[in-house]
């Protein structure tokens, strides 16, 4: 008789706090007990007068992009509490969790890619190729990446970023994770950012860390591959994309393993 090869079995959630739901009730639905251990923190911008600055120029851009469920979250909670968002202005963004957040928003005529989450997929579609004469606002959180802002500028875009928000490490205790892993019971991690990753590299310290490089690690992006392995992490396992793409990538690790056994 077939078993649910996730069954009983204890997986690690790093997103942030309040993003990890949709993932933890996919894993429970599968048998899993996913063990929730958030390695960022997202706080607001100590000044907000750059974002209300933009709220009252809205209609001088032509692309609005969010990078993130965070920058949809905390730039639309200050903009729309004091103005409409402008019908013509187009938004862009990276990932069915940030289209989702938008639509919570009312916004839903969205430029999003459908296969791969990252700049590189968002910079391929046809409507940003032609950027002359455009002008972009991109919504992030400090610190984002470059490319991009600097891709739409060499396509002949006028670029403006806008931090919405902050992202910092949290002060967790990493004992439970400690435990389960001296207990045998640690299974699998999922890492869905490489400076995530890098947080919880940290935060499990030297001991956790050894224990870290033995688990596997299931990642939706071979950047976050790359930075697993450059930090010693020896079972990666790169899958699709989105929080189906890491179930499915569990799904089939673990169900090669009980086939095996």
């Amino acid at each position: 008789m077939d078993t649910e090869p996730l069954q009983g079995r204890h997986i690690v959630i790093t997103r942030p706090a309040g993003q990890a739901a949709h993932l933890a009730e996919a894993l429970v639905a599968r048998g899993a007990k996913p063990v929730l251990f958030p390695v960022l923190a997202i706080f607001d911008v100590e000044d907000i007068n750059p974002l209300l600055d933009v709220a009252v120029r809205l209609d001088d851009f032509d692309w609005a992009a969010f990078v993130s469920p965070n920058a949809v979250e905390k730039a639309l909670s200050c903009i729309l509490a004091r103005r409409k968002w402008p019908l013509r202005l187009r938004v862009a963004t990276i990932g069915r969790s940030s289209e989702l957040a938008l639509a919570a928003f009312g916004i839903h005529d969205v430029l999003a890619p459908s296969e791969r989450f990252d700049s590189e997929a968002l910079l391929a579609l046809p409507e940003l190729q032609d950027m002359r004469g455009k002008r972009v606002l991109i919504f992030r959180g400090d610190g984002g990446r470059e490319l991009l802002g600097d891709t739409l500028a060499a396509r002949g875009a006028g670029v403006e970023y806008v931090t919405c928000y902050r992202r910092g490490k949290p002060a967790l205790d990493p004992a439970p994770l400690l435990k389960l892993w001296n207990d045998g019971r640690l299974d699998a991690v999922t890492a869905t950012s490489s400076e995530g990753l890098r947080n919880l590299y940290d935060m499990v310290g030297k001991i956790g860390q050894a224990w870290l490089r033995k688990t596997p690690t299931f990642v939706p992006h071979a950047r976050i591959a790359e930075q697993a392995r450059s930090l010693g992490l020896r079972d990666v396992v790169l899958t699709a994309p989105g929080d189906d793409g890491l179930v499915a990538g569990l799904v089939a690790y673990f169900g090669a393993a009980v086939h095996a056994a």
